[in-house]
Order: C-alpha cells, then sequence, then structure tokens
C-alpha cells in the first residue's frame, strides 16, 4: 500500500514530501517530477511567486542510481524566497511577532487550514 505524507508550510524554508510503499527496482525519472513541478508554475497567481521560483525536487533517501531501492522516498523542495520570510517564519521565538496574515487566498488551504488547525495568522498553513 503507497503512503504518501507532505510537511512544510507555503513560505517556510521547505517542502518535503514521503512516498512509502514503492518496491524496490522502479526507475525514477528527477527530470520528469522537475517537469512536473514547472507545469504547476504556468497557473494563475496574485503574486510574483512563480516568476522568482524554478521548483526542483531533491531526492533525499530511497533512490539510489535511477531506482528505488526499497525504503521511503523523501523529495525535498527548498524555498528560494526563504530570505524574504525568515524572520516571520522563524521557528526560533523572535522579539516582536509579525503581523498576522488572516486574509485567504484564493484556490489555496488558507481558510480550510486556519479552521481546522485554529490558527489566526495563515502563514501557519
Amino acid at each position: 500500500m503507497l503512503r504518501f505524507s507532505t510537511a512544510g508550510e507555503s513560505h517556510g524554508e521547505a517542502l518535503v514530501a514521503v512516498v512509502s510503499g514503492l518496491p524496490a527496482g522502479l526507475e525514477i525519472d528527477a527530470a520528469f517530477v522537475d517537469r512536473d513541478l514547472w507545469r504547476r508554475q504556468q497557473g494563475y497567481g496574485r503574486g510574483g511567486r512563480m516568476r522568482i521560483e524554478r521548483d526542483t525536487a531533491q531526492f533525499i533517501s530511497g533512490v539510489r542510481q535511477g531506482r528505488t531501492i526499497g525504503s521511503p522516498v523523501s523529495l525535498l523542495l527548498k524555498n528560494k524566497d526563504w530570505e524574504n520570510w525568515k524572520e516571520k517564519m522563524s521557528v526560533v521565538p523572535i522579539e516582536s511577532e509579525p503581523e498576522p496574515v488572516t486574509i485567504p487566498r484564493p484556490g489555496h488551504a488558507d481558510l480550510a487550514g486556519a479552521i481546522k488547525y485554529d490558527q489566526s495568522d495563515i502563514r501557519n498553513i
């Protein structure tokens, strides 16, 4: 049985995806994955984020020499705009808490996530 998990916030340092249950020996084409990520950036958005980032997936486990090895496959997608969010999305407490973002973005999980996780700042979603 395949299991798929993700972690990370859209303005966080990185996103992580883990796929477990893949058999050993499946061919993995990193260029195909990156092409699919590029397709996502051709949509619509209110900001310039799609122009500044060209997402690439870094396989960090479960793949060797282009084939799965049977352990969970982990992918890391770094946020190239992290420097601009480093303080507002800091993992450690900071002196002055930034003003919360309360207006959800259309087409994002902001509203549903804010309600589900009882968050007043939708950057946490």
